[in-house]
């Protein structure tokens, strides 16, 4: 290797690094610190829409406690969450019924022609969701005769009570001859049964789309594929590689068929991350330069012995990827046709934002590194040491559980 390249590479591996550290220092996850709610929607007779909610339990005792200022809740409550004691945790709920059922019934609302009026049963059971304990409340919903369905608004565990961000609530329906499922957040936290399917499908193409766009951890690894990628065929390869992985387990993580702990798909992730990224930095340290001329590859889409490696190594992450995906949406339904078009739609979503980052990165790397070559070098061994040092810090912070 020259050593005009080691005197770039130095500077630009010490300038990068200080930059990632910054851009990592604050959360440990990329996700931040978010909560699922699942609702479950169906008729309880004439005039009755039966609600089954599953919510985060320590959640719904700060929140409840806080809203109703019972603090005997929070002690009672804690005390359970701490001891993983699932009897005393319901125990804890069900003496402290009524602020638990005002809380619950004032934030998940169904209203007809009119509003409904929620009664939410003596029972309470406990449940769990990839190893989180949830508590299980059945609520009926008197409801006034209505022609246009029923509209849902959810509105639990919102990001000004300071408890955590981003709320989504995953609700299934078989409600007013329909059946389906959607997604409500802060920014649409409502739905109506008398939408259509094209309506209730944006919902999953915008979340798929804002959900790439705010995992910051996967935007890294995207970027990481376009600055290690010699020419369009190679990135496109790679791309359409990685969507093919992760759709798989993504679709089945989320029917319940395949499962991981995130105690191992997180660091994974952060892993792959650091690995691409570094792999363009080890090619520019050992050759001097990074080759771009690929007119002389054969075999199958004319890809090189190392393109086809980097193809592989793309794939399997693409697979953990996928897990986290379907981590992040909170699924974990049985297989049906319905649930499987969601996902699907949601996953458009995905390959929308991803199409579009390329549209913009790729070309831009392109022109540098054809037109100013030493200035190219430095953009995308920058970005490569950027993300590199990144995925490095995560893989530590996430196998360490540091938050």
């Amino acid at each position: 290797m020259s050593e005009t390249i080691r005197r770039v590479l130095r500077p630009l591996f010490v300038a990068a690094t200080a930059v990632a550290l910054l851009a990592v220092a604050a959360p440990a996850s990329a996700h931040g610190i978010r909560s699922v709610v699942y609702a479950d929607l169906s008729s309880g007779g004439p005039g009755v829409v039966h609600a089954q909610l599953q919510v985060e339990y320590d959640l719904l005792v700060v929140s409840a406690a806080d809203a109703a200022k019972d603090d005997a809740l929070f002690r009672a409550g804690t005390d359970a969450f701490d001891a993983r004691d699932a009897d005393a945790q319901v125990a804890a709920l069900q003496a402290h019924r009524d602020d638990v059922s005002s809380y619950v019934a004032g934030r998940f609302r169904v209203a007809g022609a009119a509003a409904c009026t929620p009664t939410i049963a003596d029972d309470i059971a406990m449940t769990q969701q990839e190893g989180v304990p949830y508590a299980l409340l059945e609520v009926d919903y008197a409801c006034p005769p209505s022609e246009n369905g029923h509209e849902v608004v959810s509105s639990l565990f919102p990001d000004d009570e300071g408890f955590v961000t981003d709320t989504k609530t995953i609700l299934t329906y078989a409600l007013d001859l329909h059946e389906g499922s959607t997604v409500l957040d802060a920014e649409h936290p409502s739905f109506s049964t008398a939408q259509s399917p094209l309506e209730r499908f944006w919902e999953f193409f915008r979340l798929g789309a804002e959900h790439l766009l705010t995992g910051i951890d996967h935007i890294l690894f995207l970027l990481a594929l376009i600055v290690g990628s010699r020419r369009l065929r190679e990135v496109v390869v790679a791309a359409t590689t990685f969507t093919v992985a992760h759709s798989v387990t993504f679709i089945l993580a989320a029917t319940g068929v395949v499962a991981a702990p995130p105690a191992i798909v997180e660091p994974t992730i952060a892993l792959s991350i650091a690995v691409v990224g570094a792999w363009y930095l080890w090619r520019l340290w050992r050759r001097g330069e990074v080759d771009q001329d690929l007119s002389r590859a054969h075999g199958f889409l004319r890809l090189d012995r190392a393109g086809w490696l980097r193809v592989g190594v793309v794939f399997l992450f693409g697979l953990v990827h996928g897990l986290g995906f379907a981590s992040a949406l909170g699924i974990d339904e049985p297989w049906s046709w319905t649930l499987l078009w969601s996902l699907l739609v949601f996953n458009i979503g995905i390959e929308a934002v991803q199409i579009g980052l390329i549209v913009v990165v790729f070309p831009v790397l392109v022109l540098l590194r054809r037109r100013f070559p030493r200035v190219g070098m430095w953009a995308s061994g920058l970005l490569a040491v950027v993300v590199t040092v990144a995925g490095l810090v995560w893989f530590v912070q996430r196998i360490l559980g540091v938050e």
